[in-house]
């Protein structure tokens, strides 16, 4: 893909950095400890074109089912999020929950409430306290702005686990892109992330939308592996004002589209549960890019292979092992490992002392060579700590 040096990405920004895009995020009572748990992102046009990406897990929450519909028209005139329960597993009157918080944001709005995407995130199967949720929209709308402030208060309306907020901004020429996204367990996306909201005001038609939003989340939200686990509640929503005018070129707007994706990707990674290494896996010389992805996903979720990482033990045993077992084409005479540039398995045996890998550093890379193909993958992880299982053991909102 060519490259266009006019773009780079900061997180100086979010939502609110094109221009056409109000946020507010406020307490609005759903959450027990009180804290921040509505989120609002608004369009106010001239054009309301979208596109979404959801899970692919076969329970899903209601809020997806609500926006895979609402996205079909592939217009949206706004967003409304909210933490402290996912609103997943709760039957026709979660269902119904959704639909009344569509209605409450749109009737706000003077629009419909198809033109309105519900996202939700926190404990599954459970109601939401509809009298908070209601409210808590009329008191975002009052807060609404076009300011960055309120951008990353949006953003920090739907954390969870999470310990801070995440945005990021690419700017082009004369128009941009801003987004955020939360996630830190329960994170192995299938064609989405637990929750993002991207934003631009290129002019851009909702079949442009789609095609660049399903190409930057093949190779950026869905290359993300924490734990294996694919949400109930994954979503990626890209929503265009057009209120630049401009209309880049299609290839121009993907690069920047996944590039603010991958570093939201890398900040979602950072502030996993339990982080204490963030890993790529690079898995090259596979016979296709299935299998790439494949190889890269079974050792990005082995437990064996990410408590080893966690003990700073370059055990390639451990890897080669998930390697084998990934169900992608794989022979042990053509399999090569490299943990942090260091060649630990050449023709599927010992190449070096193990100890020659240095893994007490955050930053671990295994390179994995298949010796098949040309084709390639890189899955992005993180270890299994005592944090990881601490926080999980105890986590109930």
């Amino acid at each position: 893909m060519k490259s266009w040096p006019s773009i780079r990405v900061d997180r100086d920004a979010g939502v609110t950095a094109p221009a056409g895009f109000r946020a507010a995020g406020v307490a609005a009572g759903i959450k027990a400890s009180g804290g921040p748990d509505l989120a609002l992102v608004v369009n106010d046009g001239p054009e309301f074109t979208a596109a979404g990406v959801f899970t692919t897990n076969l329970v899903k929450a209601a809020p997806v089912l609500w926006s895979q519909e609402v996205l079909r028209h592939r217009r949206l005139r706004a967003v409304v999020l909210n933490s402290g329960g996912a609103n997943a597993a709760t039957g026709p009157g979660g269902f119904q929950d959704t639909h009344a918080t569509a209605e409450k944001v749109a009737e706000c709005l003077d629009t419909g409430a198809i033109e309105v995407a519900v996202c939700s995130t926190g404990l599954i199967g459970e109601r939401l306290p509809m009298t908070a949720v209601l409210s808590g929209v009329d008191s975002a709308m009052k807060e609404l702005d076009t300011t960055a402030t309120a951008g990353l208060a949006a953003a920090g309306a739907v954390l969870t686990t999470d310990t801070h907020a995440k945005q990021a901004v690419a700017r082009g020429d004369g128009w941009s892109i801003g987004g955020f996204a939360k996630g830190a367990g329960m994170l192995a996306p299938n064609m989405a992330t637990m929750l993002a909201v991207l934003t631009t005001d290129a002019a851009l038609t909702g079949e442009v939308l789609d095609t660049a939003l399903r190409a930057a989340t093949r190779v950026s939200f869905d290359r993300l592996d924490v734990d294996g686990g694919t949400s109930t509640n994954d979503t990626v929503l890209l929503l265009s004002s057009g209120t630049s005018g401009i209309t880049p070129d299609e290839g121009e707007f993907t690069e920047a589209l996944t590039a603010v994706s991958l570093d939201l990707v890398h900040q979602l990674r950072a502030d996993a549960e339990g982080v204490t290494k963030e890993i790529d896996i690079v898995v090259r010389g596979a016979a296709t890019e299935r299998d790439a992805i494949a190889v890269g996903r079974t050792v990005a979720e082995d437990n064996l292979v990410k408590t080893a990482l966690f003990g700073s033990d370059p055990n390639w045993g451990r890897i080669a092992m998930a390697v084998g077992r990934s169900g992608a084409r794989v022979d042990p005479e053509t399999l090569a490992i490299r943990v942090n540039g260091v060649t630990l398995c050449s023709g599927g045996s010992a190449a070096a002392d193990r100890s020659a890998a240095d893994l007490s550093g955050r930053e671990v890379e295994i390179g994995i060579d298949l010796g098949l193909g040309d084709a390639e993958a890189t899955i992005l992880s993180t270890d299994l700590s005592h944090g990881y299982v601490e926080e999980n053991s105890a986590y109930s909102s």
